[in-house]
């Protein structure tokens, strides 16, 4: 199957979820676009940069198995409930498995919400036990949960979402991944300006 046919496949599995969850599609195609600018510092390889394209795109995909009480609930999860949406990163990987082409982005999906001082789920990994490519998803995901609007907070400025990130580097981020995203700050800078993706696959 060429890349486009699987390009094509994965926009719409986040179609699918967007469905369910109005904002996700927009924020996954975002992030995915703004992670590729931090993995061009590492690769240009196709392949490899395709790889964490669609993982970051699709790093909510085990979300379409939680039902709507737990995925739209508007105010905080009890612990139950918690439990229920931290098995998402797993049903992503499932879901992505019968796809070998896809085996890279399915690590990413599965490990997008893993810490850098191992704080994270769903196994504790920590420092380079993760993946590079969720390495440096989890800070643009970080940044565009924070320079978003949400039904029930304004988001904040890039600045204010700079500090807080630079202020996780050595816990919840990669310090090396912190490291490119300021290197990079310019583009980036200018791409949540116009809440845009403008780094388009090779």
């Amino acid at each position: 199957m060429s890349a486009h046919v699987y390009e094509g496949f994965a926009e719409a599995l986040v179609a699918a979820l967007d469905l369910r969850e109005h904002e996700t599609g927009l924020h996954s195609k975002r992030v995915a676009c703004h992670t590729l600018v931090l993995a061009r510092c590492f690769t240009t390889e196709p392949t490899r940069l395709r790889d964490v394209y669609w993982g970051a795109l699709l790093h909510d995909l085990g979300k379409i198995g939680i039902p709507d009480a737990v995925l739209l609930k508007q105010g905080p999860l009890d612990e139950t409930e918690w439990a229920v949406m931290r098995a998402h990163p797993e049903a992503g990987q499932r879901i992505l498995m019968p796809m070998p082409a896809l085996d890279e982005a399915a690590e990413i999906v599965l490990c997008h919400e893993e810490r850098y001082d191992g704080s994270g789920y769903p196994a504790g990994l920590r420092g380079n036990e993760i993946p590079l490519g969720a390495r440096l998803f989890a800070v643009l995901d970080t940044l565009d949960a924070m320079t978003s609007d949400r039904p029930y907070r304004r988001g904040v400025d890039f600045d204010a979402a700079k500090a807080e990130i630079e202020r996780m580097s050595g816990s919840q981020f990669d310090p090396l991944a912190v490291e490119v995203f300021l290197q990079e700050e310019a583009t980036l800078r200018e791409m949540v300006t116009l809440k845009c993706g403008a780094a388009l696959l090779p």
